[in-house]
């Protein structure tokens, strides 16, 4: 199942999406018609906060609206405006650095794979969705960089949680664009700055549910800048396991319902190529992960 967030008639709903049929469907007016009343919450973080339960019930909700000729709360997929899954994350979203053997090569002259997890975050503020503007900033960035990752959206509250015990945590699994302004980072001698920029977390366009994805470690992900392939690499050459980021992260901290971890960027960078071929106004970037889908975004 792809669930949404989207906005149609400048109404925010959260449904589900079916490529193929490139229908959505507006999940909570569809349960009204279906039973004569909305129970659904209304955003995704809520939906998430009720588990399985919300999943069985979008499922019962799909089913029944394609049995009808014109169900309530459908739409054209294109009529609606995909906003990311979950618009403003409750906290900063969770981003591992260096976690690509290759990436690691291209960004570093000793080339020295990390021994340890590198984990920092990017501000709720920098999220946008599908076909929203990323800001160039050319004002403060000569150095504009894209970073196409895997994300994974934690399902279910736990703490200390074993390696083994990771998959009952993830709800699904989504796509990020970890925009940098590689020289506001350098400056600062951290990445939180010069990653938090207002748009700088393009995410999206669809929340996949895990029961969709065989096998996270095994995903063709692909990052294009006008057409040209940039990023091209697959989540098995990962140097930590998203099991393996999980247990970590929540070995002193809380994961929650909602949660946002990106995993980690492969190698093709802006700046890792020779020359740097950084960002600039105008470019449209291209994030894929097999199973996933694509999103979208467009420098300002």
């Amino acid at each position: 199942m792809k669930f949404v967030t989207a906005k149609h008639a400048e109404r925010v709903f959260v449904g589900l999406a079916d490529e193929q049929r490139q229908l959505v469907i507006h999940l909570r007016e569809a349960q009204k018609a279906m039973s004569g009343k909305a129970k659904l919450p209304i955003t995704m973080i809520e939906c998430l906060e009720k588990g399985e339960a919300f999943v069985r019930e979008a499922a019962q909700i799909w089913s029944w609206a394609l049995e009808q000729d014109e169900p309530a709360g459908s739409y054209a997929l294109a009529e609606v405006k995909l906003l990311a899954p979950i618009p403003r994350p409750r906290k900063n979203i969770v981003c591992v650095g260096k976690n690509y053997r290759e990436h690691v090569m291209e960004m570093s002259s000793t080339g020295q794979v990390p021994e340890h997890l590198i984990f920092f975050t990017k501000a709720p503020a920098t999220v946008i969705g599908q076909e929203e503007c990323i800001h160039s900033y050319s004002h403060l960035t000569n150095e504009l960089d894209y970073e196409g990752e895997l994300a994974v959206v934690i399902g279910k509250k736990g703490k200390g949680i074993r390696p083994e015990e990771a998959g009952a945590y993830i709800f699904g699994y989504t796509i990020v664009n970890d925009v940098t302004a590689r020289d506001v980072q350098s400056r600062h001698k951290q990445f939180f700055l010069g990653k938090s920029f207002d748009t700088f977390c393009p995410m999206g366009p669809f929340l996949v549910h895990h029961s969709a994805i065989r096998d996270a470690g095994q995903l063709a992900i692909e990052t294009k800048v006008n057409g040209e392939i940039r990023q091209s690499s697959d989540t098995s050459q990962m140097l930590f396991s998203i099991a393996d980021i999980i247990s970590v992260l929540s070995q002193g901290m809380t994961l929650e319902p909602g949660d946002v971890i990106a995993t980690g960027t492969p190698a093709g960078v802006a700046k890792g190529m020779k020359p740097p071929r950084f960002l600039k106004s105008g470019d449209r970037v291209e994030v894929t992960v097999e199973g996933i889908g694509t999103l979208c975004n467009t420098v300002k």
